[in-house]
C-alpha cells in the first residue's frame, strides 16, 4: 500500500474542559455524502477520556466542519467498569441505529487498571449514545483476565465478527507496570453475547514486543486487512499490518502497511491507532494518532495505490 500523509487536522484545545488534551483512537465513519465523523476519546486534565467527535469534509478531510460540544458518551456511574474513562471501539450501522462498541477503564488497587467492552446505541444519527447496559457486554473471562477490549466489528454472512485485545499480564519496564495483550477473534449471532475467542495475532518477542492491539479490520478486494499497534520494551509504539483470506488466519507483514514515522513533527516518534474509511466518492482515508498516543491530536493520510 502507498499512503500519502496529509498532516495533522485536529489538536486538543488545552482549555481545562472535558476535551482538554488528547484525541485518542480516532475512529471514522461516513455519516452522509458530505461528512466523515471521526469519533475519538477526548481526555480531561486528569487523563479521563470521554467520547466525542470531529466532523470533517468527506472530499477534503483537512476541512473541519465541527467538533462536539458535549460528550457523545460520558464515563459510567461510580463503581462501574467504565467509571474512569472510555475509548473507541468501533461504530457499526445496525438497521436504523448506530452501535458503538467501546472500552471502559476502571481503577483498582492491585493492578494498574481493568478494561472491558461495552455497547452504546445511538438513535439520533450518532450525536449521542445510550448504554445498552451498565455492565460490559464483553467482560472478564479466563481468556482475558485484565483486558478484553473490542476494537473492530464487521457484520457478514449473518454473523457479527469481532477482533479484540486480550490481556493477561503486566510488563515491568523501568519500575512501572504496562499491560501485556494480543489479539483474538470471535463471532456472535446478536453482537451482544459472546463465547471465548481464538488467538489470531500474537506479540513478536524477537522484536521486543509485549503488547499488540487496537486491531482495525476492513475489506480490500478479496482480502481482510488488519491494522494494529504494537508496543516494545524499548519504547516504540508503531502501527503494523496483517492480511487474511478468511479473517481468522493472518499473515503479518508490517512492510506492506505503506506508512511510517515522519522525520520530524507530530508523528515522528509514534504512529498508532490507524482507522481506515472508504468514502462513497471512491477515496480511502486513514485517520491516526501520532506522538504520545494522541496528545497532539490526530491526522490523516490518503491511499494512493494498493495491491492485495
Amino acid at each position: 500500500m502507498i499512503w500519502e500523509k496529509k498532516g495533522l487536522i485536529y489538536s486538543p484545545p488545552g482549555d481545562g474542559s472535558w476535551k482538554d488534551n488528547s484525541a485518542l483512537t480516532p475512529t471514522a465513519i461516513q455519516l452522509n455524502e458530505a461528512i466523515i465523523r471521526v469519533y475519538a476519546s477526548f481526555r480531561d486534565s486528569k487523563g479521563v477520556g470521554r467520547i466525542g467527535f470531529v466532523d470533517v469534509s468527506s472530499r477534503n478531510p483537512e476541512e473541519v466542519l465541527g467538533v462536539s460540544s458535549e460528550p457523545a458518551l460520558d464515563i459510567g456511574m461510580p463503581g462501574m467498569f467504565d467509571d474512569n474513562g472510555v475509548i473507541l471501539g468501533d461504530i457499526i450501522r445496525v438497521n436504523e441505529s448506530l452501535y458503538m462498541y467501546y472500552v471502559g477503564f476502571q481503577l483498582v488497587s492491585k493492578v494498574k487498571f481493568l478494561a472491558y467492552s461495552g455497547l452504546a446505541i445511538s438513535d439520533d444519527g450518532g450525536n449521542s449514545f445510550k448504554r445498552y447496559s451498565c455492565a460490559p457486554v464483553m467482560d472478564r473471562s479466563d481468556e482475558a483476565k485484565y483486558i478484553r477490549a473490542i476494537h473492530s466489528v464487521l457484520y457478514e454472512d449473518g454473523k457479527f465478527k469481532f477482533w479484540y485485545a486480550t490481556g493477561n499480564g503486566w510488563e515491568l519496564i523501568d519500575g512501572n507496570n504496562y499491560p501485556q495483550y494480543d489479539i483474538d477473534y470471535v463471532e456472535s449471532d446478536d453482537g451482544i453475547n459472546f463465547s471465548s475467542g481464538k488467538k489470531v495475532v500474537e506479540n513478536d518477542r524477537r522484536n521486543g514486543e509485549y503488547r499488540i492491539g487496537r486491531p482495525r479490520v476492513y475489506r480490500l478486494n478479496d482480502m481482510y486487512v488488519m491494522n494494529f499497534t504494537y508496543g516494545t520494551i524499548d519504547g516504540r509504539y508503531i502501527a503494523g499490518q496483517a492480511l487474511s483470506e478468511d479473517g481468522v488466519s493472518w499473515v503479518r507483514d508490517d512492510s506492506r502497511l505503506g506508512i511510517g514515522l515522519s522525520n520530524e513533527g507530530w508523528d515522528s516518534k509514534h504512529l498508532c491507532y490507524p482507522s481506515v474509511v472508504e468514502t462513497t466518492q471512491g477515496k480511502t482515508f486513514m485517520f491516526y494518532n501520532g506522538n504520545d498516543m494522541g496528545y497532539q491530536g490526530f491526522g490523516y493520510a490518503e491511499l494512493k495505490d494498493s495491491t492485495s
